[in-house]
C-alpha cells in the first residue's frame, strides 16, 4: 500500500510540474524566438504546416463520421433534433487547437455535412465535478435547453478523481479513491434524476473516462484501476435508468501509436477529439435507429 501511495503521489507531483513547465517553455519560447527573423519565419512555416494538417484531419473527420452516418437518414426520430451536450472541459472542447470546439465542433460540422436538421447546445465548462454539474442544472437556461433536448451528452467524473487527488495529495493511497466511490454514484444518480425530472423523454448519453496517464506511466497498473473502478461504477449506474446509455471511450486512447493528446498531455488534441465523435455519433445512430424500428 505504501508503494502504491508513493508512485501516485509521485505522479501527480509529476504532472503538476510538468504542467508548469509546459506552460513557461511555450511563454519563454514565444519571448526568445520573436526576436529572431528567421526563427519567426520557421514558426510561420509550422503554424502553416499544423494548420494544414488540422484541415486534413478535418477531411477525415468529414469522410469517416459519414460512413458511420451512411444509410441511416432516418437516424433521428425527429425531424428537427435538439442535442445538448454538458459536462467538463472534453465538453467544452479543451486541446482542440482548431477552436472548433472538440468532439461537439465535429459533431455539429458533420451533421450538417449530412444535411441533418438539428440545434445543438454546448455547456462544457472546464474543471466542472459532479456536484458542480448538480448546481448547473439549476441554472435556468440550462433547465429550458435540457426540457427541449431529444439527445442529451455528459462528459464527467475526471474532475471527481482530482479532487480525491487534492484533498489527500500527502498521503494519497489507492483506498482514498475507492472510498469516493460511493459519493460519486450517488451525485452521477442525482444528476439523471434531475435531468429526467425534467425531460422524461430524452436520450441521455454518459461518456467513459480514460486514462491520460498510461502514456508515461504504463508500468503503475493502480491508475489504470482507478479509471477502471470509476468507470465501471459510471455504467452500473447508466445501467439503472432507461434510455440512458454508456459510451466508453478508455479503449480509444489506450496503446494507440497516433499522439492524442494536447501540450498538457492530459486532454485530447483534435485527432482524440475525432475518434471521440466517431464512437459517439456510432451510438446516437445505433441506439436512435434501434428505437425507430421499435416504434415502426
Amino acid at each position: 500500500m505504501k508503494r502504491i501511495a508513493l508512485t501516485i503521489i509521485f505522479l501527480f507531483s509529476f504532472l503538476i510540474i510538468l504542467f508548469y513547465w509546459v506552460g513557461n517553455e511555450a511563454r519563454l519560447s514565444d519571448s526568445s524566438l520573436s526576436q529572431d527573423g528567421t526563427e519567426e519565419s520557421s514558426i510561420q512555416a509550422i503554424a502553416e504546416e499544423e494548420e494544414e494538417e488540422e484541415k486534413t484531419i478535418t477531411e477525415e473527420i468529414k469522410e469517416a463520421v459519414s460512413t458511420v452516418l451512411e444509410g441511416a437518414k432516418e437516424i433521428f426520430v425527429k425531424d428537427n433534433i435538439n442535442i445538448v451536450a454538458i459536462g467538463d472541459s472534453l465538453t467544452q472542447g479543451v486541446g482542440d487547437s482548431s477552436g472548433n470546439g472538440g468532439y461537439v465542433g465535429i459533431i455539429e460540422e458533420t451533421l450538417q455535412e449530412n444535411n441533418q436538421d438539428f440545434q445543438i447546445q454546448n455547456f462544457g465548462k472546464r474543471g466542472n465535478r459532479t456536484d458542480q454539474l448538480l448546481d448547473r442544472l439549476k441554472e435556468e437556461e440550462i433547465a429550458a435547453s435540457l426540457q427541449e433536448a431529444d439527445v442529451v451528452v455528459i462528459t464527467i467524473g475526471a474532475n471527481d478523481i482530482m479532487k480525491v487527488v487534492k484533498n489527500n495529495f500527502t498521503s494519497l493511497a489507492y483506498d482514498d479513491f475507492r472510498s469516493e466511490l460511493p459519493q460519486y454514484e450517488d451525485r452521477l444518480s442525482s444528476i439523471f434524476k434531475t435531468i429526467r425530472s425534467l425531460n422524461e423523454d430524452a436520450h441521455i448519453y454518459l461518456v467513459g473516462l480514460f486514462n491520460p496517464f498510461e502514456q508515461y506511466f504504463s508500468d503503475i497498473p493502480e491508475l489504470d484501476q482507478i479509471i477502471y473502478d470509476w468507470n465501471r461504477t459510471s455504467k452500473d449506474v447508466v445501467d439503472r435508468y432507461s434510455n440512458v446509455n454508456y459510451i466508453p471511450i478508455k479503449d480509444l486512447f489506450s496503446g494507440s501509436s497516433e499522439d492524442l493528446y494536447y501540450e498538457d498531455n492530459f486532454h485530447p488534441n483534435l485527432k482524440g477529439y475525432r475518434l471521440m465523435a466517431e464512437r459517439i455519433l456510432s451510438y446516437l445512430k445505433d441506439e436512435i435507429v434501434h428505437q425507430n424500428e421499435e416504434e415502426i
